[in-house]
């Protein structure tokens, strides 16, 4: 071997030692080593699937899931229902705006105190829940998660939401 050859296979064994040592050190940056990823990815995907029985009860996901609030506890304050699903106002006001528009749920003032609005489901909206009873075991055929995987999956996305 020449020297220059001796020379250039030093200066690649000190690029491949500063190349490990740079992963080293980005290594907590790699998309692979981040749990918020594919939770973000899983939530698209799972929120992709629900899509056609969506659209078949003409609803958003979102949409869908302030329904199932209102269908447990029949009237809500805008405040409760957007600390139930961890949604602003901004955001809340006008998906609540939609669904008034197509006649599945009213909104008005609390008579006790006006700062409050009550959002409550219409007959139409109360009747739509029949319709998306069907919803759930859809979904839950679609994930392939046994069902003791799918109880630790939760149990560990709302300890997530807890902290």
């Amino acid at each position: 071997m020449t020297a220059a050859g001796a020379g250039r296979t030093a200066r690649q064994a000190d690029v491949e030692k500063r190349d490990k040592g740079m992963e080293d050190k980005y290594g907590p940056l790699k998309l692979e080593n981040q749990v918020c990823f594919p939770l973000y990815a899983a939530a698209r995907e799972m929120i992709r699937r629900y899509k056609p029985s969506l659209d078949a009860l003409d609803l958003t996901y979102t949409q869908y899931i302030a329904m199932m609030v209102l269908w447990e506890e029949g009237a809500v304050t805008v405040k409760a229902l957007g600390a139930k699903l961890y949604l602003d106002s901004g955001t809340l006001t006008p998906l609540l705006k939609k669904l008034e528009a197509k006649g599945l749920v009213t909104r008005a003032r609390s008579l006790e105190d006006e700062r409050n609005l009550i959002v409550s489901l219409t007959p139409e909206g109360l009747a739509l829940r029949e319709r998306a009873l069907c919803v759930p075991a859809r979904m839950a055929q679609c994930t392939q998660l046994t069902p003791e995987e799918a109880a630790t999956l939760y149990r560990l996305l709302y300890k997530l939401l807890r902290t």
